[in-house]
């Protein structure tokens, strides 16, 4: 699974891998001038102390020495900063690449998860990836390789010195091994006790005001108090899985150090070893450990990375519901339709069972029902947000799956329930719609919305600041901002699910004008639970149970006397929009 995770980390990054192999050879570069360094060192005390030289016999040596200073710490400063370099392409590439994917899933999966725990994995879950694949995958690659390299010295100056790293030095990797089995558990709950704090943080702020009417907001601090501890304790585990590494490593390290040190001591005083091979040996044991250690450093990272990495592969690898091709969409004005729709969500019961209807090019079609009649879903459907269990959707006969999602979303002007307004000023939030809208034509927008007055008003106009989720503003001004964003889009499909439902009457039968002028010559497809704007559709749909059981005009509908003429005498629309209609 590591390994796994290794090559997919690597392979989403643009040019990683060429990073982290500069990384390494660079390192590796260092490695070699650091024995070089040893030799030169031994070589300038040996000629001082023992041959008592002059100190400008060994001018040359300590030039050089001088040298491969500058050249190891050159090398050092290249390899961090080409493997942070790949580490900052591939922490890139896994976010474009995690939001393309949360685009392709849809609102369906992430109404599903936590949007908290989707923050985290694509904030800090990322975030936590630099330290594995800057510093520890390099580290890996220079244990390989930098030690052989000490040990082929080694052997060729003392073959017992040699015999004692070889021993000594698989004890540390294979202790590690055995250890990173229980730090890879504890690591694991650590990152799903991270999640299920932020999430829970996340739902005690947006939910305060519903925390504090209730009265349930100290029970609330209390119970994020808990997780936080929860996560502390496991963290806590952790990091003496950490530590007791470390400890380990170096207790290994500096016993094997330390009989090398003792032998040559007992070898120096009965003459068996020159100095100058005992003190360059001993001089290159430490930088024999140097890598083991390194890994031993970055190994609590590695536990946090691959934890991490898990929850980001597994929604990576999570299979789109709707898929979608390449295809552009037919030219021409747009007709929809639908050909044995069934929408099941994945549970079995169907929400939508076996819809045929043609929404045709240039008319306004009204979809009404009870709630959980499907009319949400048929949107959802026609968006392309959800797939169907069976049958399907049409473009201009085209079937919807084969279509390019971009080139159809282009299409389309959608106006939900509970519109998404982000913070920001409101000309950030109009120009969602329509990026090079000038000023000019957004006021326009708000200007057929109802709303061009309000926001003058504001300090800023345009450019006055709201929050989150529209804050600032009052739920029908939130509503006719997100109607004025469609009509600033002027797309040729429009969809309105419930677009008048937080408005007061008066303001509602403005903006029915409005969005009589705006369907006029598109394709338009009215959801619609109080039917103030169902009398002047040219077709209304009636859903009941996820069927259309009535279709035709408002006259013809309520003539009938059958679900639809239900629906207005039985209270369930608004009783001025029953007079209207």
């Amino acid at each position: 699974m590591a390994r796994d995770i290794d090559r997919r980390l690597v392979a989403a990054g643009r040019g990683a891998r060429r990073g982290l192999t500069a990384a390494i050879a660079l390192g590796f570069a260092a490695g070699i001038a650091v024995i070089v360094q040893a030799f030169v060192l031994a070589r300038i005390v040996s000629a001082l102390v023992f041959r008592h030289v002059a100190l400008g016999a060994v001018r040359d040596d300590l030039v050089a020495l001088g040298v491969l200073f500058v050249v190891r710490a050159g090398l050092s400063f290249g390899a961090e900063v080409a493997a942070h370099r790949a580490a900052a392409s591939v922490k890139l590439s896994l976010r474009r690449l995690l939001l393309d994917h949360l685009f392709a899933l849809g609102p369906h999966y992430a109404a599903g998860e936590r949007s908290a725990d989707l923050a985290a994995t694509a904030l800090e879950g990322i975030e936590a990836l630099e330290p594995y694949l800057a510093r520890y995958l390099p580290q890996m690659a220079l244990v390989a390789m930098v030690p052989l390299a000490v040990l082929a010295v080694v052997l060729r100056f003392d073959w017992i010195s040699a015999l004692i790293l070889v021993v000594s030095g698989p004890i540390i990797p294979l202790f590690m091994v055995f250890i990173g089995y229980r730090a890879e558990a504890i690591n694991q709950r650590q990152w799903r006790q991270l999640l299920v704090m932020s999430a829970h943080f996340l739902d005690a702020v947006q939910g305060i005001t519903t925390l504090k009417l209730f009265g349930r907001a100290r029970d609330e601090i209390a119970l994020i108090g808990r997780i936080s501890d929860d996560y502390r304790r496991v963290t806590m585990a952790g990091l003496r899985v950490a530590f007791l590494t470390s400890a380990a490593l170096e207790f290994f390290a500096s016993l094997s150090i330390a009989l090398v040190a003792v032998l040559f001591g007992a070898r120096l005083i009965h003459g068996d070893i020159a100095f100058f091979p005992a003190f360059f040996v001993l001089l290159l044991v430490p930088e024999f450990f140097l890598p083991l250690r390194g890994l031993a450093t970055h190994y609590h990272a590695r536990m946090n990375a691959l934890a991490a990495a898990r929850r980001l592969f597994d929604v990576l690898d999570t299979v789109p519901m709707v898929r979608w091709g390449d295809a552009a969409v037919p030219a021409g004005a747009i007709s929809i339709g639908c050909a044995g729709l069934v929408v099941d969500y994945g549970l079995g019961a169907p929400v939508l069972r076996g819809i045929d209807c043609v929404f045709p090019a240039g008319s306004l079609t009204a979809i009404v029902g009870r709630s959980g009649a499907g009319k949400s879903s048929l949107a959802a459907a026609m968006l392309g947000f959800v797939a169907p269990a069976s049958g399907g959707v049409v473009v201009n006969g085209a079937p919807l799956d084969t279509l390019d999602r971009a080139a159809w979303w282009r299409c389309l002007a959608y106006v939900p329930q509970a519109p998404r307004l982000f913070a920001g000023s409101i000309a950030d939030n109009l120009r969602l719609a329509r990026p090079d809208a000038a000023a000019p034509a957004m006021l326009a927008a708000l200007a057929r919305a109802g709303l061009r007055d309000v926001v003058m008003a504001l300090p800023g106009g345009l450019d006055a600041m709201i929050g989150d989720g529209g804050a600032g503003l009052s739920g029908g001004q939130v509503q006719r901002l997100a109607l004025a964003r469609a009509f600033l889009k002027d797309a040729p499909v429009l969809i309105l699910d419930e677009a008048t439902a937080h408005l007061d009457l008066e303001t509602e039968a403005e903006l029915t004008a409005a969005i009589g002028d705006l369907v006029r010559g598109r394709t338009a497809i009215v959801i619609a639970h109080r039917l103030a704007t169902v009398r002047h559709a040219d077709r209304i749909l009636v859903l009941d149970a996820g069927r259309i059981v009535e279709s035709g005009t408002h006259a013809a509908l309520l003539a009938l006397g059958g679900v639809y003429a239900a629906l207005i005498g039985s209270g369930s629309v608004d009783a001025a929009a029953s007079c209207a209609i």
